[in-house]
């Protein structure tokens, strides 16, 4: 008995021991703490590919507002914009030049076309927007400049005809329209010093141009210069015998001065000149001592007020 305790004994030891011989799992050393400057200056890992946020939008450019846009590449619009034109179809003819620039924006015929036909679609800004297309691809050329600046005093855009017409006169100073031009910007913006400025350099550089001479009087006028008025519309009256406008316009100096019967000859002959011109005719009845009526001018261009004050005409 005592033999099989002792057997029993020694077994249970025998395992014990085998268990303490088990390896003991280790864990492997700590580094020592990384300083603080280098986690500081530490890169930070990019996003992951499928982190990448979307790139920005690029912003548009801006629309061609002058062409159409289509899908007819084979198309010569441009014919069909000039066919069109012979037809009287002018808003149809300007749609296909339109098309014919939408291939190429500095197409110049297409552009010349545009601003030959926009006017009579009633759209004037389309065409001072295509000249003034045009004036850009000529940067040394004086002449689509001032076609510019007119166009844009027709829009009534008397800052730009003004800037407009001083690049042709930049670009050319010894070009009489270009100094017709900006006069005639300054005179529409009512800035009539700089307006008889431009005029009087224009009148140096050809003595003998009626509308800039007509121009300089009326700006004249304006100014309440009646005599120096009076001079250069005898000037342009005499180079342009058959406008009425000038002669209307030489009438209202000489009215001013006191001249009465001289008044009385050229607003007569305006009226000659153009029967439906009521700022002459109501000049003329005027120093006439004639009360017109409203009847006397019913039908007539521009009815207004029957009796007012002489006022001279813009070209």
């Amino acid at each position: 008995m005592k033999k099989k305790i002792l057997t029993a004994l020694c077994t249970a030891l025998a395992f014990a021991a085998c268990d303490d011989a088990q390896p003991v799992a280790r864990h492997k050393p700590l580094s020592p703490p990384t300083p603080l400057a280098q986690v500081a200056s530490k890169p930070k890992p990019g996003p992951d590919a499928g982190q990448l946020t979307r790139a920005e939008p690029q912003p548009e450019l801006p629309r061609d507002t002058l062409a159409v846009e289509h899908d007819q590449p084979k198309v010569d619009h441009l014919s069909r914009a000039e066919d069109l034109k012979g037809l009287g179809d002018f808003a149809g003819a300007l749609t296909e030049a339109r098309r014919a620039l939408f291939t190429d924006g500095t197409d110049e015929d297409a552009l010349k076309l545009i601003a030959r036909i926009a006017p009579r679609t009633g759209n004037p800004v389309m065409a001072a927007d295509a000249l003034g297309r045009i004036a850009e691809q000529h940067p040394d050329d004086a002449v689509p400049h001032v076609a510019h600046a007119r166009a844009l005093i027709t829009t009534h855009d008397y800052a730009g005809a003004v800037t407009a017409a001083r690049e042709a006169v930049k670009i050319d100073d010894q070009n009489v329209e270009a100094w017709h031009a900006l006069g005639r910007a300054h005179l529409s913006a009512k800035d009539l010093q700089s307006a008889i400025v431009a005029f009087e350099k224009a009148v140096e550089l050809d003595p003998k141009h009626g509308y800039a001479l007509n121009n300089l009087g009326l700006a004249y006028l304006r100014a309440n210069e009646n005599a120096a008025a009076a001079q250069v519309l005898e000037r342009a009256a005499e180079a342009l015998p058959n406008v009425a406008y000038v002669q209307n316009n030489l009438g209202v100096a000489y009215e001013r001065l006191g001249h009465v019967d001289a008044a009385k000859e050229v607003y007569s002959r305006a009226t000659l000149l153009s029967p439906k011109y009521v700022k002459a005719k109501v000049n003329s009845a005027r120093v006439a001592k004639v009360q017109l009526t409203p009847e006397d001018v019913e039908g007539l261009e521009t009815p207004e007020d029957v009796n007012p004050l002489p006022e001279p005409t813009e070209p």
